[in-house]
């Protein structure tokens, strides 16, 4: 039994492929498989069996579309009620899969329905957790519904309890996120491998005595999550089709400037300092670079469902169409270039000032605001004194709270400082963005404020 992994580091998600030479298994696969069937070729081996840990919440599963192309057996737990077929699982039940073994464990508190499985070989053991127990952490109790939140998560505690006692201590741990998914109700680790046994020692979901302790901290400590988690169960529950990948032809000038002028949301994936120094007037700011941030906040910050126009080099946007189609944003349009003026040259450039710490020091005037775009709970944790804080994934709703006058925008590295300064600069305002590490801030000789946040 070997274990293939395919990571989306741009989610924080993992995905498996388990086999033995000759057939495999795949396990909570996205929605763009082409990656997979790739390490099943690499592999020379046959894809017979998916199977899905639960019902996801932070991605498009590719599960129904890969079973179908393969033929393959589609493992989902039997009381999910999914609109397509299947073959139903159930907690206890067991399915053989050439030289090795697959039983389904119920472990609820990341869904009422979730399921972990244990592979395993005559030799080995093999833990694939999903939103259960994950690398120092669990899965996040809190998807479902707000008034089910305490029972998931006392839920949660008990369930992975059951799967460290029905699993060998030095059988490997295999679980989809807590890879900086916002499905982890924690930080993530670093950690890229672990077992059973380690987990023992290093969980605090396994190392707290007091389960009362562990529910009132997990829930105390659980921060704001992407607004598209909204769509993705439903999705997932009537069946995904497969996406288009394929990059769109390019916008002529005129309808890329019609765009603009008529306020659609034309996307620039370029790196924020080229963006910062020139970009079409009206379009706003997502780094591709910066994979792991591109999806997760586009998809949190922007309108759903409305229309999208990518510009940026050909490369970024297929990448970019690639990472969208895993959370439900298809076929968006495309301006494929990275000289602005050239896409659309009867369009009007724009651009604005990018700074590190020492100029705010040194430039801001009495009337300026420090706008921090940060969550709330790292805001409430260090701040600059007398900063304002909306949340980048609030402030589309919250643009007339914004004070007037010049603003001053930071967050904790500086992309979501760039994002929020694209936004403020298409709504009018006047805006400097810092992009610097919030660390370096108290040494630039930032003031900082320990007091009570402004919110």
């Amino acid at each position: 039994m070997d274990v293939i992994v395919i990571d989306t580091p741009q989610l924080g998600d993992r995905s498996y492929l388990v086999h033995d030479g000759a057939v495999a298994l795949v396990i909570d696969p996205q929605r763009d498989t082409d990656r997979v069937e790739k390490a099943a070729r690499e592999a020379e081996v046959t894809i017979t069996h998916v199977a899905e840990t639960h019902i996801h919440n932070d991605y498009l599963t590719g599960g129904l579309e890969l079973a179908k192309t393969h033929g393959a057996s589609y493992l989902v737990n039997a009381a999910d009620p999914v609109k397509f077929e299947r073959t139903p699982i159930s907690d206890g039940e067991t399915v053989r899969i050439g030289g090795f073994s697959v039983r389904a464990v119920a472990t609820p508190g990341h869904t009422h329905t979730h399921l972990s499985f244990i592979a395993e070989d005559g030799e080995k053991q093999a833990v694939f957790s999903g939103g259960s127990l994950l690398y120092g952490s669990v899965g996040r109790t809190d998807l479902v519904a707000a008034s089910d939140t305490e029972g998931l998560t006392r839920d949660q505690y008990a369930s992975v309890r059951r799967l460290v006692e029905e699993a060998q201590k030095d059988a490997a741990l295999f679980p989809t996120h807590g890879f900086g998914s916002f499905c982890s109700s924690g930080p993530a680790t670093g950690a890229d491998q672990s077992t059973i046994g380690e987990q023992l020692t290093d969980n605090h979901a396994l190392t707290d005595p007091d389960e009362d302790h562990f529910v009132q901290e997990l829930i105390a400590n659980l921060t704001a999550y992407p607004s598209y988690y909204a769509h993705m169960g439903p999705a997932n529950t009537q069946g995904p089709g497969a996406p288009d990948l394929s990059v769109p032809e390019s916008l002529d000038p005129a309808e890329l400037n019609r765009r603009l002028h008529d306020g659609e949301w034309v996307v620039d994936v370029r790196n924020r300092v080229a963006f910062s120094t020139s970009h079409l007037k009206g379009s706003v700011s997502f780094e591709y670079g910066d994979g792991s941030s591109f999806t997760t906040f586009l998809g949190w910050v922007l309108p759903w469902d409305e229309k999208l126009t990518l510009v940026g080099s050909r490369e970024d946007v297929e990448n970019a169409i690639r990472d969208l189609s895993r959370i439900g944003i298809d076929s968006p349009d495309a301006a494929v270039g990275t000289e602005p003026h050239a896409l659309a040259p009867d369009a009007e450039l724009a651009s604005y000032p990018r700074v590190g710490w020492e100029k705010l020091v040194s430039g801001r005037a009495d009337g300026d605001t420090v706008l921090d775009v940060r969550r709330k709970d790292e805001f409430a944790q260090s701040r600059v004194a007398g900063a304002v804080n909306i949340p980048l994934h609030e402030l589309l709703k919250r643009m007339d709270e914004v004070p007037a006058g010049k603003l001053w925008v930071h967050c904790a590295s500086g992309y979501r400082a760039g994002v929020a300064s694209s936004l403020l600069q298409r709504a009018g305002r006047d805006v400097v963005q810092i992009d610097a590490a919030f660390d370096d801030a108290e040494g630039a000789g930032v003031p900082m404020d320990q007091a009570a946040p402004r919110t």
